[in-house]
């Protein structure tokens, strides 16, 4: 029997952190042995805010680089950079051509991302377009579940109405794809805001932990990380703050929440943070050694094949669906 495929992506922007890593790249490594794997590096999607070109260029490499490291296998997993796939932009226009904007303006990170902007002639079209682009990326390669955060699902949802209205139009053409969400992976918040996702793009430095950063670093941000008025180590919703810091704490440990608020009960956050910055610099190590060890040109070069393999692919889907569509191919 043929394995399911899945797909998806990170985009090359920020600082890719513990959250990304926990919530995705780690699951993505489980995956790989159960699934035919398609990993993407984004960075069509980055391009929706303003990026400096070189410095795409640096993280787009590093991301890659991160996903190795990481335990992600070229011979079991294809990995490539989205833009190197030209399908994925053409799919995304025939697309277009039968979304309509109402679901777009709908699309809760869409609303997000400019609920700042006062004058709507002002909002870029790709932000409006961004969830199209995403449903180009997942209906290309025939993708049969998506991992993602809980906060994706939406985009999901809206891939499998473009799908049915397309395979409605058209004839049957895409594989409805299903969000695949690991409950196991607790939601990791900011360390300066217990509110909010920890996230790369965030103000603040002293949002995430850093997969890259260095031990002093890290050490700093988890002396920092907001804490709860109460002293005292329970694991509570009355303490979001150090529920979330447990929560990391254990996922790095392989240790029950129960464990670790037994194992420090009696000391106070110094010590706890102390630990928990410990655990943290020996959690991300060995992912670290490995990726100062992978040149360039060694990452280009799995990238290269990555494309290569995806083209496939990508190609003879974009002529099927063409073909339906009546575009002389």
């Amino acid at each position: 029997m043929n394995k399911k495929r899945i797909f998806s992506g990170i985009q090359p922007s920020g600082n890719l952190h513990l959250g990304n890593y926990l919530g995705a790249i780690q699951n993505w490594v489980k995956l790989q042995n159960e699934y035919d794997s398609i990993f993407c590096i984004v960075n069509l999607h980055a391009i929706t805010n303003p990026q400096e070109p070189e410095e795409l260029i640096r993280k787009t490499l590093e991301i890659a680089k991160i996903y190795l490291a990481s335990g992600i296998d070229p011979k079991k997993s294809t990995i490539f950079v989205q833009s190197e796939v030209k399908e994925h932009t053409e799919l995304m226009w025939l697309l277009n051509t039968i979304t309509n904007t109402g679901d777009l303006f709908k699309m809760t990170q869409f609303k997000h991302k400019t609920h700042k902007e006062e004058k709507q002639e002002n909002i870029k079209t790709g932000l409006l377009n961004y969830p199209i682009l995403m449903a180009a990326d997942i209906l290309l390669y025939d993708t049969d579940l998506v991992p993602v955060g809980e906060d994706q699902l939406q985009h999901i949802e809206l891939t499998r109405k473009i799908a049915r209205k397309f395979n409605r139009q058209f004839g049957e053409t895409f594989i409805l794809p299903k969000g695949f969400t690991q409950k196991e992976s607790k939601r990791i918040m900011g360390l300066d805001n217990p509110k909010n996702k920890m996230s790369k793009s965030a103000t603040s430095e002293y949002n995430w932990i850093g997969i890259l950063d260095e031990p002093e670093i890290i050490k700093k941000k988890i002396i920092k990380a907001v804490t709860d008025s109460e002293q005292g180590i329970e694991y509570s919703d009355n303490k979001p703050a150090l529920k979330n810091l447990i929560n990391i704490f254990s996922l790095v440990s392989d240790k029950k929440t129960s464990e670790i608020v037994n194992e420090y009960k009696d000391q106070g956050y110094k010590e706890f943070k102390e630990a928990l910055a410990e655990t943290i610099i020996s959690f991300l190590e060995p992912i670290q050694k490995k990726y100062h060890k992978i040149s360039d040109k060694e990452i280009e070069n799995i990238l290269t094949e990555g494309s290569l393999s995806a083209k496939k692919i990508a190609k003879n889907k974009i002529k099927e669906i063409k073909e339906k569509m009546g575009i002389i191919t």
